[in-house]
């Protein structure tokens, strides 16, 4: 498949993202303390695609109020749909993405 997005925020430009999946959410959310306390990052960049959106939110909003509560703060939240061409059919899909961008408190 080869996608076409116009999403604000390329993940490419981040060295420090967090691909959220089908795994628990508390997988997700020891991989973002990990980025934070183990690599020093002051940013984190958590995306998901289609179905995992929720799993993403629930990933921030852990590592936001609880596991790092007081430390890092939300900055920016996007969301943007991308459309996938399947290379065989040719058939375009559009899929919902979200970004969250959190950050170390000052």
């Amino acid at each position: 498949m080869s996608s076409e997005s116009t999403c604000p925020i390329n993940p490419q430009e981040f060295s420090h993202v967090v691909y959220v999946g089908r795994k628990p959410v508390m997988h997700y959310v020891m991989a973002v303390r990990h980025h934070f306390e183990m690599d020093g990052a002051d940013k984190v960049l958590i995306t998901a695609r289609g179905r995992a959106i929720s799993r993403a939110v629930d990933v921030a909003e852990a590592v936001v109020n609880r596991i790092l509560k007081g430390r890092v703060e939300k900055e920016r939240i996007e969301t943007c749909t991308e459309v996938l061409k399947d290379a065989e059919t040719g058939r375009e899909r559009r899929i919902s993405s979200i970004y969250i961008i959190l950050k170390r408190k000052a």
